[in-house]
């Protein structure tokens, strides 16, 4: 009886979860009523609200389930220096892809600014954090080319989406290794 009912609670916050990004793609979030992803669902408002209190709460737990997944994918390497920053950079674009129809939507100006900066997070901790290691560069200047580096690169990987993934993952892997340890003169 318990995994029915499992089962049920499973499919419902699916079909909310599915819903709510359908919407997302046509509108922000701050314009996405609950009786809108309700009727979209074909689920019942108390239904709703016994596993969501808005649809804030619900794109939440969309974003922090898509990012549990890339963390868990990424976990599983274990590219620590700086010369394996280019597999797990790849890595990530290959992610990416896989998941590129809801990437799209949570990098699109239609959700709130949470993904964003969690994103940038989590590019940091798995494919910046061992970049730079020359010890003459100061902590607070070492913060600003981190931060040039990470939304520079979260804003190549929503252009890439955008552009329908014309560039292979390893292409552009290639191309934002080049770029951040060469400059321009790394770029052909």
């Amino acid at each position: 009886m318990t995994s029915k009912m499992d089962r049920r609670k499973q499919y419902t916050r699916m079909v909310l979860k599915e819903s709510l990004l359908g919407l997302l793609q046509k509108k922000p979030i701050s314009s996405i009523t609950i009786k809108e992803i309700c009727e979209t669902a074909d689920i019942n408002r108390s239904t709703y609200y016994a596993h969501f209190s808005n649809q804030y709460e619900l794109l939440e737990t969309i974003e922090e389930e898509f990012i549990e997944d890339l963390v868990a994918r990424l976990g599983r390497y274990n590219f620590s220096k700086e010369e394996e920053a280019l597999q797990m950079t790849e890595k990530l674009f290959e992610f990416l892809a896989d998941k590129s129809g809801i990437c799209q939507i949570l990098l699109s100006e239609n959700t709130d600014m949470y993904f964003l900066k969690k994103g940038m997070g989590i590019t940091h901790d798995f494919i910046f954090k061992n970049w730079i290691t020359d010890s003459r560069i100061d902590q607070e200047t070492y913060e600003y080319i981190n931060m040039f580096m990470v939304s520079g690169s979260i804003h190549v990987i929503k252009n890439w989406l955008e552009n329908g993934m014309d560039k292979t993952p390893g292409e552009m892997a290639g191309f934002l290794h080049h770029f951040i340890n060469r400059g321009l003169s790394g770029v052909r």
